[in-house]
């Protein structure tokens, strides 16, 4: 457990100023991805150019008035070709649970392309009631499915400790998320995999707009590397705890060998076309049974987005501690950048929602990771950095909130 000495926001190693896109309603301490299995909670964040705009909305900017679209299929189609197998047999792999992105993407390279999509599941830590839904009607559309299912006390004692030493309890579902789709490609002789949004849509390096691949840094490593962190902690701490290498296995990347030996690659459709989430959601509802929140999801005003992990909203209320962005900030900035809501109807929807507390699943959290609730708000508020949190008349509060003023 933390000490009240610590300070772990420390690590963080934030901007010390907090700067709102004059865009969007994003801040500059939005983390870009890492590599989690590196993960020791440094984070590098998003670009801000000399205008004040985020480097997403630079890249939605590029999307709608610079980028060929129909050239972007034409890429798709010579690379489906590269891989396509001619007798019936899978040829590319499309990791998800079920959602409105993955769902999407299976869908159409199998009835678009004529592809032979093979699905891979890493499942939520703790499925909804809609998320097992969603996922049984992806299925339904016509998919064969590999889930793979790791150890589940490790799986809870992952995210417990991901809780307490990174404040980041998504952490072991973004570590198997990652590495789920390249491992069963080298497993069963598939080299393409394809999963939906690019990275550079929420706002890493800009560059990755001008590649559909995911670098292998984010799911393979060098055997020179150092040891490896899981949960905050190093393989051996996991391993002198009584798990074996083979509990461990399902966390780890592969080998940088491999994946050049086996020419396998990993791409992002978001490259090859212009993606737009609500689109997806609706041909989701289109083309299958999916079925988006009955009520508004806690912490935001969207139904449809992350719907099938009890731990989604602590995951986006840790963000909301760590980074001061909160889930109404990832989907208004989102559906601001494609259009959907300008800025000042974003800011008056992250004004609202932004922050409120996930009660609707917190006793299920709290039993999965074994943590009493004085622990869990111990471990909070030692993740608040005074560059942007102060307590006013004993109440924790936002020194900075995204605002309609856009002046210098």
């Amino acid at each position: 457990m933390l000490s009240k000495n610590t300070m772990p926001y420390q690590s963080l190693q934030l901007p010390s100023q907090v700067v709102f896109c004059r865009s969007c309603v994003m801040s500059n301490q939005r983390p870009q991805s890492a590599r989690e299995f590196k993960n020791r909670n440094h984070k590098n964040v998003i670009a801000f150019d000399e205008a004040g705009i985020c480097s997403a909305c630079r890249y939605h900017i590029l999307k709608q008035q610079q980028i060929d679209w129909a050239a972007r299929e034409q890429e798709l189609l010579t690379l489906l070709d590269k891989f396509r197998s001619h007798d019936g047999s899978y040829d590319v792999i499309v990791p998800g649970s079920g959602g409105k992105d993955s769902f999407y993407v299976a869908h159409v390279l199998k009835y678009k392309y004529g592809m032979h999509p093979l699905t891979v599941t890493w499942p939520p830590h703790l499925y909804t009631d809609i998320g097992r839904h969603n996922f049984a009607s992806w299925l339904d559309a016509g998919f064969a499915n590999i889930t793979v299912t790791p150890h589940p006390v490790l799986h809870r004692k992952l995210t417990q400790m991901a809780f307490l030493q990174l404040l980041h309890p998504f952490q072991p579902f973004i570590l198997g998320q990652k590495q789920i789709g390249p491992k069963l490609a080298l497993q069963h002789n598939i080299r393409l995999i394809m999963y939906g949004e690019s990275p550079a849509e929420s706002g890493n390096d800009l560059r990755e707009a001008f590649t559909p691949i995911m670098p292998p840094q984010y799911y393979a490593t060098d055997v020179h590397e150092p040891e490896l962190i899981l949960g905050g902690q190093p393989e051996a701490f996991w391993l002198d705890v009584g798990f074996s290498h083979a509990d461990l296995a399902p966390y780890k990347p592969i080998a940088l060998s491999d994946v050049v030996r086996s020419g396998i690659e990993v791409h992002h459709m978001g490259y090859y076309e212009h993606w737009k989430p609500q689109e997806k959601y609706y041909y989701a509802l289109q083309h299958s049974a999916f079925k988006p929140n009955s009520e508004r999801t806690e912490g935001t005003y969207s139904k449809y987005v992350s719907l099938d992990d009890k731990v989604d909203g602590l995951h986006y209320f840790t963000t909301f501690i760590k980074f001061g962005i909160g889930r109404a900030t990832y989907d208004a900035a989102q559906e601001i950048c494609n259009r959907h809501l300008t800025r000042a109807e974003g800011v008056a929807l992250v004004q609202r929602y932004d922050g409120e507390f996930p009660q609707k699943y917190f006793a299920d959290f709290l039993d999965y990771v074994e943590l009493d609730e004085a622990t869990f708000w111990h471990t909070i508020d030692s993740y608040r950095s005074p560059h942007l949190w102060h307590k006013i008349n004993g109440e924790w509060q936002l020194r900075h909130r995204v605002t309609s003023d856009i002046s210098p």
